[in-house]
């Protein structure tokens, strides 16, 4: 493989924007196809971000000879069917989260990566955000002594359309998949895998989840009390109490710029944690990083930690009674 990762991207909404910018900043990569099912849409997008060529079908990126790998932005329910396309035509993946609808089809992907010998990652941009890395630098250096309990929540107002991909069932809408899958990842990457959970949500008429609420319990008697919410804003901060300390990542915590560290009930310090461009840099790196290397996953986000998060996802959908 050459040194520059030729990149594709399926579906070009708000996300891939994002990501098209930072992919600029990356001296590894080149955007070489985009593909929407609308021309024009590829078309626009391609000249926005000077990608090689542009197609009219996902079909099309998925079968060009000429990519390595491929960054999946769809819908939610569209991700599996998406991602199995492209690892079938042998592209490795990048693909936004959930990385599947339940854990059989996170499941499935994975072992379809793994016997192809494809890259393959859930684009949880948050694991290589900077503040996160100096959170992680922080518990494993023992600043907050043993994690005691965890708060983390995520909310934003958003006005009731049923045909959005927010509050629409056939496109995986509600605040769990959404925005919930955040704090719930939070828990996961520093307390592991609970022993228990509890979650109570109210649905909406399009019967997804407008707020959930989670408790954890954990084998060590740790907690996690985790919130999501379309209903009004929150503070969107995440709160990691330990026996010494407390880390505060500031709003919003899943891409913070801002980490504050406190002992004894004061301000001990606090880290400006700032990063470049949309913030997406850092998993683009990250898969530049392990393609290069031919590794098949990423050790900071493994097959396995996408395997849990799903598993408890749907542990959280049978709680609170949502099926897709």
């Amino acid at each position: 493989m050459d040194t520059k990762i030729k990149w594709g991207i399926i579906g070009l909404g708000h996300i891939a924007h994002k990501f098209a910018s930072d992919l600029q900043l990356s001296s590894n990569a080149i955007l070489q196809a985009v593909a929407s099912r609308d021309i024009h849409k590829a078309r626009k997008f391609s000249k926005q971000y000077k990608s090689t060529v542009f197609y009219g079908s996902y079909e099309e990126l998925a079968k060009s000879p000429d990519i390595d790998v491929v960054y999946i932005a769809t819908p939610h329910t569209f991700h599996f069917e998406h991602a199995m396309m492209c690892l079938n035509n042998n592209k490795s993946v990048l693909c936004e989260k959930p990385l599947g609808m339940n854990r059989e089809e996170v499941k499935m992907m994975l072992e379809v990566a793994r016997s192809k010998k494809l890259f393959l990652m859930e684009a949880l941009w948050t694991r290589f955000i900077p503040a996160t890395e100096k959170v992680l630098e922080l518990i494993s250096d023992g600043a907050i002594g043993e994690i005691l309990f965890i708060h983390a929540d995520f909310g934003f107002k958003s006005d009731f359309n049923p045909e959005s991909r927010v509050f629409n069932k056939k496109l995986g809408g509600g605040s769990l998949l959404d925005i919930g899958i955040y704090p719930v990842y939070l828990s996961l990457l520093t307390l592991g895998v609970p022993t228990k959970i509890q979650a109570m949500a109210r649905l909406t008429q399009t019967e997804v989840d407008s707020y959930c609420a989670m408790l954890f319990d954990y084998e060590n008697s740790a907690k996690a009390m985790l919130e999501s919410t379309i209903e009004t804003n929150t503070p969107t901060e995440a709160c990691i109490y330990g026996s010494k300390g407390t880390i505060k990542m500031h709003s919003r915590f899943h891409h913070s710029e801002k980490i504050s560290l406190y002992q004894d009930g004061v301000v001990k310090e606090v880290f400006d944690m700032r990063y470049s461009g949309n913030g997406y840099f850092y998993e683009i790196e990250e898969v530049n990083k392990c393609l290069i290397n031919n590794d098949i996953e990423s050790d900071k986000l493994p097959h396995s930690m996408s395997l849990n998060l799903i598993t408890l996802i749907d542990k959280i959908k049978d709680e609170i009674g949502l099926s897709y």
